[in-house]
C-alpha cells in the first residue's frame, strides 16, 4: 500500500489542497493519501486555529474522493511534530509505504522543523511546485543538504518505493490562492 501524507493546518482548506491531492494521487501513483489535519503549527500561533473537526468538515466539501481520508489522529496520539506522527505510522503501520507530500513553500522552511534531517531519511518526500516558491525551494537550506537525494520528476511514480532519502519535485496546474490569503480576506 501506498500512502500519500498530506499535513496541514488547512486554516481554511481550499481548491489548491484539493488539486495537490490530485496531483500527487496521479503522478506519485499512491493507493490512498490522507491529510493530516493538525492540532496547529509548532512553527505560528494556534490561538485562533478552528477546531480539528470544523476543519475536516470543509476539506471534505473540498474533495470528493473515494482514495482521500480526513483524519485529526495526532490531536489523538498526542504528535506535536511530524518527526512523532511518521515515528508512530511507521510502528503501527508496518509494510505501509509514506511519501511525505509538501508545498515548495513549506521547504524553503523545512530545516526549522524538528528533526526535519531524520524526517528526509527515513521518508520520501515529494515537493509539489507552489506560487512564489519554484526558485527559491531548489536552493533552500533542506534541499542544498539532499540534493543528491533529489530523483527526477519523470520517475515520480516509484518514489513510495524509493529508499529514502528521496526527494522529487512535482510542476503542474497551480492556484495562486493560499489560505493565509483566504483569512486576511475573511478578517477584512
Amino acid at each position: 500500500m501506498r500512502i500519500g501524507l498530506f499535513g496541514g493546518s488547512f486554516d481554511p482548506p481550499h481548491e489548491g489542497h484539493a488539486l495537490v491531492s490530485r496531483l500527487a494521487l496521479t503522478r506519485l501513483k499512491l493507493d490512498r493519501l490522507w491529510w493530516i489535519v493538525s492540532p496547529g503549527n509548532p512553527l505560528k500561533d494556534a490561538r485562533e486555529l478552528p477546531s480539528i473537526e470544523a476543519r475536516i468538515a470543509a476539506a471534505r466539501k473540498i474533495l470528493r474522493d473515494p482514495r482521500v481520508a480526513f483524519t485529526g489522529f495526532e490531536a489523538e496520539i498526542g504528535a506535536r511534530y511530524t518527526c512523532d506522527t511518521l515515528d508512530y505510522l511507521r510502528l503501527h503501520c508496518p509494510g505501509v509505504r509514506f511519501v511525505w507530500i509538501m508545498g515548495a513553500d513549506n521547504l524553503l522552511q523545512f530545516h526549522r522543523w524538528r528533526r526535519w534531517q531524520d524526517i528526509a531519511r527515513t521518508t520520501p518526500i515529494a515537493v509539489i511546485d507552489r506560487p512564489g516558491a519554484t526558485l527559491r525551494s531548489v536552493n533552500a537550506k533542506a534541499a542544498v543538504y539532499f540534493e543528491s537525494a533529489r530523483i527526477p520528476e519523470s520517475a515520480a511514480g516509484v518514489l513510495a518505493v524509493t529508499s529514502p532519502p528521496a526527494i522529487v519535485y512535482l510542476h503542474g496546474p497551480r492556484i495562486e490562492r493560499s489560505s493565509t490569503e483566504l483569512r486576511a480576506g475573511a478578517r477584512s
